[in-house]
């Protein structure tokens, strides 16, 4: 009983000084400052991203967003091409980005994604025959042998310059075998947001059902780049190749890169792959740097001017897209869906400034489907400074307590007394 009407006591106390206390603010995780403001770090906050409409790289046709002083689209005879932005992955335009088409040789691109980080690129491999089997009539060769030892780079090097079928069979066979590489980069694709890739064939032959788009395409191309070895296998103009006690020279077949059979060199290009079969016509995916900024172009099947108009299409759509750069909105983006929130006709989203711009977000009404991104909830330096600490009342209902027992207690001796 002693115990009880203690506490009773002590609870009375606290909950009448709980009662006048102010309720403390919430603490609240940290979150971002404003755009272009500085972080409690010294780290400067990247800017927001722009809105843009998935949906719109669905349509058929031309589809760009040009803004006052914005140079026109180039007019290119390719049934589909991508101009994207590799750093940010938006898409600054594009004609039936989504069209499913033959990739050929582009889809080593896929393939390097997929098998490159298994082998260090010095380990060496004995080519055996049966690894060697299966390769399609009239393929792109590099000249591997039987009984043959190579380094894994040599055969990349093949891949890459060469376009050799029978380096991709080998590392096929390094990689777990034709078909376990064939799962594995159908997977690749779905991951990296590639839904219009159907793998059959690895090295690109073709293949019933096998198809890509020029969207998938400048997917691979962005995600390669940032692969250091892939980068540097893709920009490789020419190197020798191994034949025993010899070796002999091989040229990237990418004329823009090296600038053979007429066709100039493009300044600034990172590579990045080229292709063709009867099937698919010719198709590229091209990189290039000017400045800070750099483009991937992809380009497939063009319909007019002969076998080197790839590459004279490429230029000018790398042309205009440098020209174009901040002078256009997004139609669209590279980056991998991660999630969406239902279309809210009253919801705002925060469009995208592009990193060193210089321009400040605008809010722009998202359409029906769009990615909506809902910023978080800001609380000012002033508030977070100045409100009550948590502390604080545990403080004083600890205190509170202490002198509801201390009072309880001299009530207890005066009774005693009286």
């Amino acid at each position: 009983m002693i115990v009880t009407s203690a506490v009773r006591h002590a609870a009375a106390g606290s909950a009448a000084l709980l009662f006048v206390l102010p309720v403390p603010a919430a603490i609240a995780s940290p979150v971002a400052p404003a755009p272009g403001a500085v972080s409690s770090v010294g780290e400067p906050t990247p800017p927001a991203r722009h809105h843009v409409d998935p949906a719109r790289l669905d349509r058929r046709g031309t589809q760009v967003q040009r803004l006052p002083g914005a140079p026109e689209v180039p007019s290119v005879s390719a049934l589909s091409w991508v101009v994207a932005d590799a750093s940010s992955g938006e898409v600054l335009a594009a004609r039936n980005a989504h069209r499913k088409l033959p990739p050929a040789s582009t889809l080593k691109a896929l393939f390097a994604l997929t098998a490159l980080p298994r082998h260090a690129p010095s380990e060496r491999h004995t080519v055996a025959d049966s690894e060697l089997t299966g390769i399609g009539a009239g393929s792109s060769l590099v000249g591997v042998k039987e009984g043959y030892t190579y380094k894994v780079s040599d055969l990349w090097n093949g891949v890459f310059l060469s376009s050799g079928n029978d380096a991709v069979h080998v590392l096929a066979e390094m990689n777990g075998g034709w078909e376990s590489t064939t799962r594995q980069m159908q997977e690749k694709a779905r991951s990296l947001g590639a839904v219009d890739t159907h793998v059959v064939s690895p090295d690109g032959y073709d293949a019933p059902g096998q198809v890509s788009s020029a969207y998938d395409l400048a997917v691979f191309g962005r995600t390669g780049l940032q692969d250091p070895a892939f980068a540097r296998y893709c920009s490789t103009a020419y190197a020798d190749f191994p034949a025993g006690s010899w070796s002999y020279g091989i040229a990237n077949t990418n004329r823009l890169l090296t600038g053979a059979d007429g066709v100039d060199r493009y300044p600034g290009l990172l590579g990045i792959k080229n292709g063709y079969t009867s099937n698919a016509g010719n198709t590229l995916i091209s990189a290039a740097r000017r400045g800070d900024r750099t483009l991937v172009v992809s380009v497939m099947n063009p319909q007019e001017g002969g076998g080197f108009a790839v590459y004279e299409e490429a230029r000018s759509l790398l042309d205009w897209g440098f020209e174009a750069a901040g002078r256009v909105q997004p139609v669209g983006s590279l980056a991998p869906v991660r999630a969406k929130a239902a279309a809210d006709p009253g919801t705002r989203a925060v469009s995208v400034t592009r990193r060193g711009a210089g321009k400040q977000p605008v809010e722009t009404a998202p359409r029906a489907g769009a990615e909506v991104v809902a910023a978080p909830a800001r609380r000012s330096p002033e508030a977070e400074s100045t409100g009550p600490s948590a502390g604080l009342p545990l403080a004083l209902v600890g205190s509170a307590c202490a002198a509801a027992l201390a009072l309880w207690g001299w009530r207890r001796r005066s009774a005693h007394q009286a």
